[in-house]
């Protein structure tokens, strides 16, 4: 029985180690939303609404962010390795319920709105909310890169806090431009009044999106969960917490 257990032991031993984890997390690729983020990113830079300084900046960030990755926070597992756990978990109703309603109030109403200017003629409408939407369609194409295995959380968490707080800025001069019309331009009361009520809206969104989520909820999760060690154990306690 001795001599029996001795021979199949290394046998169930090489066993273990090739088979892979039973739920190991697998590398995350492009979804078809971020592809659609991107589609709209290039439309909007092809059409001439979109500033020249919020093209370089999306430049920037991606240089940017390549930069951050190779120096200050580099991914903690080897190569090719799976995509760390989501900061909040993979599953979470209320965070999925906050992203959609961003995703109406930033993208999906903003963008109904653009389409409702260019059959209204209201070019000035539109080259004013053209700025935040091009913003918000990159922000969401670069989150799906960073969710690779590729980047560390704390790169998930540099990508909205630089583009929220760059977006806040577009959304002032969208506002700005929404006030500053006189009553009766491009399809009387009810577009003025739709935008500026989309670009109270979002700026109301936004603003607590930075200042009331990502910095002082996001942010630190993120960090804790890079230099505490990224194992799907310690994630789940973390989130528990």
């Amino acid at each position: 029985m001795s001599d029996g257990g001795d021979i199949r032991l290394p046998k169930e031993d090489n066993d273990d180690l090739t088979r892979p984890p039973p739920h190991s997390p697998r590398r995350r690729y492009l979804s078809f939303r971020h592809l659609n983020a991107l589609a709209v990113v290039a439309v909007l830079a092809a059409s001439g609404m979109v500033p020249a300084t919020d093209l370089t900046f999306v430049l920037f960030s991606f240089v940017y962010l390549l930069f951050l990755s190779a120096t200050a926070f580099p991914p903690l597992g080897p190569p090719g390795a799976a995509a760390d756990p989501p900061v909040f978990g993979a599953r979470n109703r209320l965070l999925a319920a906050y992203v959609s309603v961003g995703a109406v109030v930033g993208l999906l109403l903003p963008v109904a709105y653009i389409l409702d200017g260019v059959l209204a003629g209201d070019k000035e409408g539109i080259r004013a909310a053209a700025p935040h939407v091009f913003l918000l369609a990159a922000q969401v194409f670069l989150e799906g890169v960073t969710f690779s295995g590729r980047f560390s959380l704390p790169m998930r968490a540099f990508v909205p806090i630089f583009y929220n707080t760059k977006r806040l800025f577009t959304i002032v001069d969208w506002l700005a431009s929404e006030v500053g019309k006189a009553e009766g331009e491009h399809g009387a009361g009810r577009r003025l009044f739709a935008g500026r009520a989309l670009a109270v809206a979002n700026l109301a969104f936004w603003a607590f999106n930075l200042f009331g989520f990502l910095l002082p909820v996001y942010l630190p999760r993120a960090l804790k969960g890079y230099f505490g060690g990224n194992g799907s154990n310690n994630n789940n306690t973390k989130v528990k917490d």
